[in-house]
């Protein structure tokens, strides 16, 4: 059942499905985004723990630093289908448009796994890990270990989105977490198992990230079967594969754009001065807060599947105004004394003289996840309306903010492990800034398409 309206932006009316008349109830919207928050935290959560595999091995936390930067390489590469949930959601609601969904997804991943083939050529390799992220020899190495097993984890981060698109059109986020508990229960469960097998080091931190995503692969197929023949549209104006490559085109183009980031923000801390304390204590500490950010992301969902009633009504932004404040927190119960020491000192072998570096950028961070997820709900609006641009514009604004932020930290002699946490802020500050400027500007005369999402509710 479609929806649509005619005007400026300013006319617009964004409209729920008739089966649920009354505007959703926060527990509704509770009931809907702790499932997504907890799947996208989880599957952040398995990087510290795969981290363990990595720190083990001689080479201890530089081994660390090497895995998150190969990490950061393949999901720069694999931004190329950064926006294919998105575009899922928007055109897979008819049986043939997720088909031709399903097609774009594969030809995305085919692409991907070319250029993360092109990067393991030796030179090509150093050029990236060495010479574009200047990272010093002893970090450089892990990377290049661990990137050509990053191939097969990538396509199955692609094979994963078809079957999430089934889940979340149909309101179905709480059996899509439970393909992610699969996922980092299998990893809690084999992380240690490596360590005592002896299978450590940068490429078998990979291959212990690799298992649980196939089979988290696996349970959301198994979950998803219900609805693979059950859609909310007819076949009556199907999107072209092309058309479906347009509209992802700008949403990959700003993911590309925030993984960028990610590998600036490295090689600019990589040039600080002790680069082989600060880069491990910034990515400790980071790699607590993302899973927030990441979960905080998922507002953008809660948007698609209760769209706003009315431009007056702020029910979600109110949500997300309290869902962001209560995941901005957590990361940091994991700098109380002894609970620190516990998890950085000796569950990631990070030396007990670096703790108070890790602590600082941990308290630093606290605004991260809260301004991601504002702008997660401001990006959910565009996308109601159409606006892709105005999520691109966002992007860019973060990404220049931090391509001047960081680089100034660093000529003004910051800490390294202060860089990254300023930079980060900042820049998510300028996104939302150019995502709310951008969309109180209307948009020229003619017809406005407002998606209209059905499913279960609550």
């Amino acid at each position: 059942m479609g929806a649509a309206a005619t005007g400026s932006a300013d006319e617009v009316s964004f409209v729920v499905s008739m089966n649920d008349p009354a505007a959703p109830s926060y527990r509704q919207l509770t009931t809907y985004f702790i499932p997504l928050a907890l799947q996208a935290a989880s599957q952040s959560l398995t990087y510290p723990l795969v981290a363990i595999v990595a720190t083990h091995a001689p080479g201890g936390t530089l081994n660390l630093a090497g895995v998150a930067q190969s990490n950061i390489v393949m999901f720069l590469v694999g931004a190329i289908g950064a926006g294919l949930v998105t575009s899922g959601m928007v055109f897979g609601r008819s049986r043939l448009g997720y088909a031709r969904f399903f097609a774009v997804n594969h030809l995305m991943a085919a692409i991907a796994a070319l250029v993360q083939a092109a990067i393991c050529i030796p030179p090509v390799g150093h050029a990236v890990f060495g010479a574009l992220l200047g990272l010093p020899p002893s970090i450089e190495g892990p990377a290049r270990q661990a990137f050509p097993l990053t191939i097969p984890l990538n396509f199955l981060f692609f094979a994963r989105n078809p079957y999430e698109v089934l889940l979340f059109n149909h309101g179905a986020s709480g059996r899509a977490s439970t393909a992610t508990f699969a996922r980092i229960a299998l990893t809690l469960a084999l992380a240690p198992l490596f360590v005592w097998a002896g299978l450590v080091g940068p490429r078998w931190a990979v291959v212990c990230q690799a298992i649980p995503v196939g089979v988290e692969v696996a349970v959301a197929w198994y979950y998803s079967r219900p609805f693979a023949s059950v859609f909310a549209q007819a076949d009556d104006n199907v999107p072209r594969r092309r058309t479906i490559i347009w509209f992802n085109l700008p949403l990959s183009l700003g993911g590309f754009l925030m993984t960028l980031s990610g590998m600036l923000l490295g090689a600019v801390i990589a040039r600080s001065s002790q680069p082989e304390r600060m880069l491990p204590a910034y990515y400790l500490a980071v790699g607590l807060a993302n899973p927030m950010a990441y979960a905080a992301a998922r507002m953008q969902n809660v948007v698609l599947y209760f769209p706003p009633r009315s431009r007056e009504d702020k029910r979600t932004l109110r949500f997300a105004l309290r869902a962001g404040a209560i995941v901005s927190f957590l990361p940091l119960l994991f700098i109380l004394p002894g609970l620190s020491h516990w998890y950085y000192v000796s569950l990631q072998r990070l030396q007990p003289g670096d703790l108070p570096l890790v602590t600082v950028s941990a308290l630093l961070l606290v605004a991260y996840p809260f301004t991601s997820c504002l702008r997660a709900h401001r990006e959910g609006l565009a996308v109601l309306t159409r606006r892709i641009s105005a999520i691109l514009a966002g992007n860019i604004a973060f990404v220049a903010s931090l391509a001047i932020m960081a680089p100034t930290c660093l000529a003004l002699r910051v800490s390294g492990n202060v860089i990254g946490p300023v930079a980060l802020v900042i820049s998510n500050l300028a996104g939302l800034g150019a995502l709310v400027l951008l969309q109180s500007l209307p948009e020229s005369p003619g017809p406005v398409e407002v998606i209209d999402v059905e499913g279960e509710r609550g």
